[in-house]
């Protein structure tokens, strides 16, 4: 679904934000992005949306090719992409309501029918009774769930979430945490770039780690192997427990043939 090939992205200051990554995520993952500020998270997420270039390598999300895409092929792909930004990016003189409105206002959907869907993602992210009230009235977390609703209002294949749960408690990165999973197990394929590690190590995702625009860990392959490890010692365990019940089936067998042959003799 999303492939970066041999991926690499210099800035114009002479600074390397990408190095040679090569990077596949399949449709329904739930992906960990971690690695200090400057490590390249941000960046990806900028290619994915084709709001910068890469200087070499190419990157793919289905069948499209981000780098040869036409200008005006952009917005269809980035209705395909929801963000998260860090700075949540929020209208502070739009209320909840309006804010979660403006991409279907902008994707030309019908008054009536943006705002059913509106109340439908404001409900999903559990925050419905705060639409008519403007940003600065919310806590941070909901703040949160607000960028959450706005970036599935056009039901996106792919969501991007950039440090959620950056400025939050740690009750509340969970209640937002537990909301993406939510969302992905209803078929949202989903990149979290972190730099909370309580979370990565908690939930049983895929951790994608770099490090000064390189990838130098990735957790994939390893559940991989681990899984087959569990399957191959799972079927070792019950190849040497059949013989084991066949062998006491046969000696129950064997000894009522004995018993019945002395039987016969007196």
């Amino acid at each position: 679904m999303i492939k970066l090939d041999k991926v690499s992205k210099k800035f114009g200051t002479g600074v390397l934000g990408l190095s040679d990554v090569t990077i596949n995520v399949d449709k329904n993952e739930f992906v960990f992005l971690v690695g200090p500020t400057g490590s390249g998270k941000t960046t990806i997420f900028k290619l994915l949306i084709r709001e910068t270039l890469p200087t070499e390598g190419t990157v793919t999300i289905n069948d499209w090719n981000i780098i040869k895409l036409p200008k005006n092929k952009i917005p269809h792909l980035r209705k395909k992409i929801g963000v998260v930004f860090q700075d949540l990016k929020l209208l502070v003189d739009r209320t909840i309501s309006e804010n979660i409105l403006l991409p279907l206002e902008v994707a030309g959907v019908k008054l009536e029918d943006a705002k059913k869907r509106a109340d439908e993602v404001l409900a999903q992210v559990g925050i419905l009774e705060h639409k008519e009230k403007f940003p600065v009235q919310l806590s941070g977390g909901e703040l949160q769930r607000v960028a959450i609703a706005r970036a599935l209002v056009l039901s996106p294949e792919i969501l991007l979430a950039d440090e959620p749960t950056g400025n939050l408690d740690s009750a509340t990165s969970w209640e937002i945490v537990k909301l993406l999973s939510d969302i992905n197990e209803k078929g949202t394929t989903i990149i979290m770039a972190t730099h909370n590690s309580d979370v990565v190590k908690s939930m049983n995702k895929r951790v994608i780690g770099l490090e000064k625009g390189k990838v130098v860990r990735d957790d994939k392959r390893k559940k991989e192997d681990n899984h087959s490890s569990h399957k191959a010692s799972d079927d070792a365990k019950s190849m040497t427990d059949k013989p084991e019940g066949h062998g006491k089936e046969k000696s129950r067998s064997s000894h009522k043939d004995l018993e019945h042959k002395e039987e016969e003799k007196e």
